[in-house]
């Protein structure tokens, strides 16, 4: 079967790519220009040249396909640009599903994030059902994801066979960029984490995420939404689990929210202002650790027979890519 993947040369899309060819598929890569490719070198798939922005390289990209795996997205928690941001993607999806639309694939999955899903009040998981707030959603990201997925919904409504998967916090192996996360544990390498403040995450395992795309396509219901997650941690369990990997000691002071915020409030002045790069705290991450982020993905485990790989072993991978491939090269950083 012939399938496009857009974004395959990212994090979660060049899992996707693996898992595809392993399942025997014919795979078509929608790739900018400018865009790496070292994560799919060795790979046997057909590179289309084009952009969410130009719809006549989509309806290129597209011919012969079966399913569309929409996974391309401008993930960044500090943004300069928010407008650019949008037209990645909000206006990018939506000419993806035109695209689609018109070439009447048979089924497209759309990868969403939980980042645009809501959260319970009392801190327990949220589901796909949990109502949100667009104005309490925190960040350009989020913003521009939860827009995305409405085009999603959109385009359902007018015929369009789509899926969508709510990845949670995906970590392993080839995160090039990296995402935020791997940032954190690249950090973590380093020995930068002096602190942690209270608030926790849903981890999986991305190759987990990767497999939860095919299984959408196979099994999902066209309208629905599956979060791909696994386990709800702490910071403070993410870093003792890191500790355990690495020997690098957990950080053992706890951080009030305010002291967070302040902080990335003046190092963002600072690296954007006077240094002219990003920073290390995006403002909204501090901003989102006031939260936290935990998900209930049993509809996706029951009815999609999502894998739920042990998160210890997503991280021991994630951290000897990283060392592998030299994220990380202080002397203390090397004896982690």
């Amino acid at each position: 079967m012939k399938v496009l993947v857009t974004g395959g040369t990212g994090f979660v899309g060049s899992h996707l790519v693996r898992h595809l060819l392993a399942h025997g598929d014919e795979v078509v890569c929608l790739v900018r220009p400018t865009s790496r490719l070292d994560n799919l070198q060795g790979l046997t798939v057909k590179l289309a040249r084009g952009d969410l922005s130009h719809p006549e390289t989509l309806r290129s990209a597209l011919e012969g396909c079966h399913t569309v795996y929409h996974c391309a997205a401008d993930y960044r928690l500090w943004c300069k640009d928010p407008e650019r941001m949008h037209a990645t993607n909000v206006e990018g999806t939506r000419n993806v599903l035109q695209a689609a639309f018109e070439a009447r694939v048979e089924r497209v999955v759309y990868t969403s994030t939980v980042g645009c899903l809501g959260l319970e009040p009392d801190g327990s998981p949220a589901n796909e059902t949990t109502l949100v707030n667009f104005e309490k959603l925190i960040g350009p990201y989020k913003r521009s994801k939860f827009l995305a997925e409405r085009e999603a919904e959109n385009w359902f409504r007018r015929g369009l066979p789509v899926v969508i998967v709510n990845p949670s916090t995906p970590v392993g192996e080839l995160d090039i960029k990296p995402t935020p996360t791997g940032k954190m544990i690249v950090g973590f390498l380093r020995g930068k984490m002096f602190g942690y403040v209270e608030t926790g995450m849903n981890l999986v395992d991305v190759r987990d995420v990767a497999e939860g795309h095919i299984l959408a396509a196979k099994k999902g219901m066209v309208g629905e939404k599956y979060i791909l997650g696994h386990s709800n941690l702490t910071l403070k369990q993410i870093f003792d689990l890191l500790s355990k990997l690495t020997g690098i000691p957990s950080p053992t002071k706890q951080i009030p929210h305010w002291m967070a915020e302040t902080y990335a409030r003046l190092e963002n002045y600072w690296s954007d202002k006077i240094r002219h790069r990003e920073p290390f705290v995006p403002l909204e991450g501090a901003k989102l650790a006031r939260h936290k982020m935990w998900f209930d993905a049993s509809k996706a485990v029951n009815e999609l027979g999502l894998p739920q790989t042990s998160i210890e072993e997503a991280l021991r991978r994630a951290v000897k890519w990283f060392l592998d491939h030299g994220y990380v090269t202080s002397r203390r950083d090397k004896r982690g």
